[in-house]
């Protein structure tokens, strides 16, 4: 008899204890989430997007795999997810120009609105401008001269076509008139490398801490910066604006997106469970990587894309705006 009371009282236990697993659990709509990140490893998508997993894990009981579909400026992973199932089962981890500039560049395969929802806006990432050791001039009024004067113009990388860093470089040219070689990477990682060892003479990147310690180095030299105001890791680099190039004055945001199979009232229950999991703690992260914790979402994120992609229509309709 103690036997079965016992047993009897382990059986209670265990049942006591899944309904409180168990509601965890299923506050998500599915078991197991595929998180696609749109650039390679190592950049700050990355390290977001692995503190994100994390965090979904830990709230909600998920089990997540992180799927890296890196190229053609994330619009690759974009149209992946415009085919993916509506379920909660796929999210993609992106910044936002491959719904706001790559549809003014040429044919996608995915449309913007109807195949995409977007949840939340993420972070804030300014974009730096910087010179590798094959640059000859030390400082932007420098930089714009040497353009000027060399023969064939500078070459300038970015982390792809219909990149912010396209952007940004596309609106230098149009405002100074001056020769710039676009050299598109697939993302931001090896770009970097390729700076240190002079394969090119400007590079426009997202901030990190990698590129902070080359610039405390000397390997590099910071020329701008395209963010609201000046960073306080770097206090005395101007911003575009500065500069006298305030339509160039452009940083990285970086969203969660569903696909747009999914349903309004899916997207605005997750976009309440991943506005509970983003809390202080994430905040305290994003600016840990230099950026800043952005809180839009929902039909605000969607208004905001729709205004961000008219504007960039503008530039890229401009005179002279190489496609």
């Amino acid at each position: 008899m103690a036997c079965l009371t016992r047993r009897a009282a382990l059986g209670f236990a265990l049942a006591s204890a899944l309904p409180a697993w168990a509601a965890t659990a299923a506050r998500w709509p599915v078991p197991r989430l595929r998180l696609m990140l749109a650039y390679p490893p190592g950049g700050i998508s990355d390290r977001l997007g692995q503190d994100l997993a994390a965090r979904l894990r830990r709230n909600f009981g998920l089990t997540v795999f992180a799927d890296y579909r890196p190229g053609a400026g994330g619009t690759l992973a974009m149209e992946r997810l415009s085919q993916a199932p509506g379920d909660g089962s796929v999210l993609l981890l992106s910044a936002v120009t491959p719904l706001t500039l790559a549809p003014w560049l040429g044919t996608l395969r995915y449309d913007p609105v109807r195949d995409v929802a977007p949840l939340r806006a993420l972070v804030d990432t300014p974009v730096l401008l910087v010179g590798s050791p094959k640059l000859q001039a030390q400082d932007w009024a420098g930089m714009v001269e040497q353009a000027r004067t060399q023969a064939g113009g500078l070459r300038w990388a970015t982390s792809g076509v219909a990149s912010t860093g396209h952007l940004v470089m596309e609106q230098v040219r149009l405002d100074t008139r001056a020769p710039f070689v676009h050299v598109p990477y697939a993302g931001g990682g090896r770009q970097l490398q390729d700076a240190l060892a002079g394969h090119f003479e400007l590079l426009s990147t997202n901030l990190a801490a990698d590129q902070l310690a080359w610039l405390q180095q000397g390997r590099l030299k910071a020329l701008a910066l395209g963010a609201p105001t000046r960073h306080p890791m770097l206090p005395e680099l101007p911003t575009l604006s500065e500069l006298g190039h305030p339509a160039a004055n452009r940083w990285s945001t970086f969203g969660l997106f569903a696909p747009g199979a999914m349903s309004p009232a899916l997207r605005q229950r997750l976009h309440g469970l991943l506005a509970e999991a983003l809390d202080d703690d994430w905040q305290a992260f994003v600016r840990s990587q230099h950026s800043e914790p952005a809180s839009v979402g929902g039909e605000r994120f969607a208004t905001w894309l729709a205004e961000s992609s008219r504007r960039t229509r503008q530039l890229v309709n401009e005179p002279g705006f190489a496609r």
